[in-house]
C-alpha cells in the first residue's frame, strides 16, 4: 500500500461531488479501462473524477481501485499555468454511514499544471476490502465515491507582528495646572508616539462610570487602532504629587500625569 497516504472515516459527507454507481459488477465486466466522471465546478476551475475500478496498472493499481481528480478545460489557461490544491477523496462505507477518507498524510497540496493534469491514489482501496460487502463499500452491486478540492489562492495577504519591549522615548509627561479650579468632565492631552502607534491620555478629575464622584479616573487611549484588530500593550500610570514628597495621589493644586509604555 502507498506510503504517506491518510485514512480514517468521517461523518461529514463530501463538499464538492459525488459518484454514485449502480451495477458496478456491469463496469468492471466492460473493457473500458476506466470511467470518467461529469464534470464539476469548484474553485475557480472545472474537474472530473477518473475511477480505474481494476487498477491502474501504470501506479502499481494491481488489486486497487485507482481514483483520480482531473482539471478540465484548461485550454484558455496561461503558459506556465498552475493550480495548488489540498485534495481529499472519498468511499463510502453504507453500513456505518461514513466516509473513508483518503488524502496525503503529511498535509501536501498537488500541483496542477501543463504537465499534470490528474492527480490521485493508485492505491485508493484495495479490491478484497472494497468487495467484501461486510465492509460497506460496495453493497448490492452499489457504491459511491467523491471529492473535495480546497484550491489554493495566492492572495499575498500577511501582517507582521512586532513586539518591543522597551521602546525609544517610552515615557509621556503631561502636566496639569491649577487642578483644584478644573470644572470640565473630562481632560485629554496632546497626542504622543510610541511603538509606531499614536497615544493620549485622558483624565476625569471627579471619576469617570462607577468611580463618579469617588475618585480620580485616567485612562490611555490609542489614537490610530485599525478596524477590527487589538493594540496589546503593557504600561503604568502615575499621579506624581508636588507639595513636599512625591506620593501617589494629589496634594496640590498642580498634579503630574506619566504614562510609562512598553508595547
Amino acid at each position: 500500500m502507498e506510503t504517506g497516504i491518510s485514512r480514517r472515516k468521517r461523518d461529514l459527507p463530501p463538499a464538492h461531488y459525488k459518484l454514485k454507481i449502480k451495477s458496478y459488477s456491469l463496469l468492471l465486466q466492460s473493457e473500458a479501462e476506466k470511467y470518467d466522471s461529469g464534470v464539476f465546478e469548484t474553485g475557480g476551475h472545472k474537474w472530473s473524477l477518473s475511477l480505474y475500478p481494476n487498477g491502474n496498472k501504470k501506479s502499481n493499481g494491481n488489486g486497487y481501485i485507482s481514483l483520480y481528480l482531473v482539471i478540465e478545460e484548461t485550454d484558455t489557461y496561461p503558459h506556465g499555468w498552475e493550480v495548488l490544491v489540498d485534495l481529499k477523496l472519498f468511499v463510502f462505507d453504507q453500513i456505518l454511514d461514513k466516509y473513508l477518507t483518503i488524502q496525503d498524510a503529511d498535509g501536501a497540496f498537488r500541483r496542477f499544471n501543463e504537465m499534470n493534469t490528474e492527480w490521485g491514489f493508485g492505491q485508493l482501496i484495495s479490491e478484497e476490502i472494497f468487495n467484501n460487502s461486510s465492509n460497506g463499500y460496495l453493497v448490492n452491486d452499489s457504491c459511491l465515491f467523491g471529492a473535495e478540492v480546497c484550491v489554493i489562492n495566492h492572495t499575498h495577504t500577511w501582517e507582521s507582528l512586532s513586539m518591543v519591549k522597551k521602546p525609544l522615548n517610552g515615557t509621556f509627561t503631561w502636566k496639569l495646572e491649577n487642578f483644584s479650579t478644573l470644572n470640565k468632565t473630562s481632560y485629554v492631552s496632546p497626542t504622543f508616539s510610541v511603538g509606531e502607534r499614536n497615544w493620549f491620555l485622558t483624565v476625569y478629575p471627579k471619576g469617570n462610570g462607577t468611580a463618579n464622584g469617588v475618585s480620580l479616573s485616567i485612562f490611555l487611549e490609542c489614537e490610530d487602532i485599525p478596524a477590527n484588530r487589538a493594540i496589546y500593550a503593557d504600561y503604568i500610570l502615575r499621579i506624581l504629587g508636588t507639595l513636599k514628597r512625591k506620593k501617589e495621589h494629589s496634594s496640590g493644586d498642580t498634579i503630574m500625569k506619566c504614562a510609562y509604555l512598553y508595547i
